[in-house]
């Protein structure tokens, strides 16, 4: 069986100013498509600490801010567990030794480092995602797109997106586990745990006298 890996980087420019959502899910199926892979896996990962990758149902409606509602729901959410960076010291993060390193390594200013936000969601919100490839084709669900998420909105600027894809070029045969039973996994009591206990009577002898009194002609 034949074991093969195709490897492609896709270059995107985000917008700066607020949180940019790219959908990739058309390059995503054509890469996996045009690397002959049948059954595999693929994988797609930020290069950068900044951003994040998502496997969400496209929303259909757009704002005025080109966010889809599903989009701009979590970045609303977001934005609660950890509010935008919009004022110096809001963080530790930045703190002056890095700010220095920054300076040192080219970047324009001393704001270009106020991305923290960014870090941060990234941090929550994971760099990559792993979908399953079957018979050619990249198994999603119905709905599924592929979003990179750039949080950083500092300023415009260029990202890259990995996408990495894995496995064999031949069939991979029945794929159902036991035939494609229903799984159980709801908790199993045992005998010990369903056995009767003394205590149980109280409450059995309760109930009866309850009942009794019901049928009681009243005064």
């Amino acid at each position: 069986m034949e074991f093969k890996v195709v490897q492609k980087e896709l270059e995107l420019k985000s917008r700066g100013w607020i949180p940019t959502f790219h959908d990739v899910t058309r390059e995503v199926l054509q890469i996996v498509r045009e690397s002959g892979i049948k059954n595999g896996t693929v994988c797609i990962a930020s290069h950068h600490t900044t951003c994040s990758v998502m496997v969400q149902e496209a929303s259909h409606d757009i704002d005025a801010f080109d966010l889809e509602y599903l989009q701009h729901d979590l970045l609303d959410i977001m934005r609660k567990l950890i509010p935008d960076f919009r004022e110096e010291g809001m963080y530790r993060h930045p703190g002056p030794i890095h700010a220095q390193f920054g300076r040192h390594v080219n970047e324009p200013g001393n704001y270009s480092s106020f991305n923290t936000d960014g870090h941060l969601r990234s941090s929550f919100f994971g760099r990559s995602e792993t979908l399953t490839i079957k018979d050619g084709e990249v198994d999603g669900g119905e709905f599924a797109h592929v979003y990179f998420i750039d949080w950083d909105q500092v300023r415009a600027r260029r990202r890259q997106l990995n996408v990495t894809v894995m496995g064999t070029t031949e069939d991979v045969g029945d794929r159902k586990y036991k035939n494609g039973e229903v799984l159980n996994t709801l908790r199993q009591f045992t005998e010990e745990e369903l056995a009767y206990m003394k205590e149980f009577d109280y409450q059995l002898d309760n109930r009866k006298t309850f009942a009794e009194t019901k049928n009681v002609p009243k005064m």
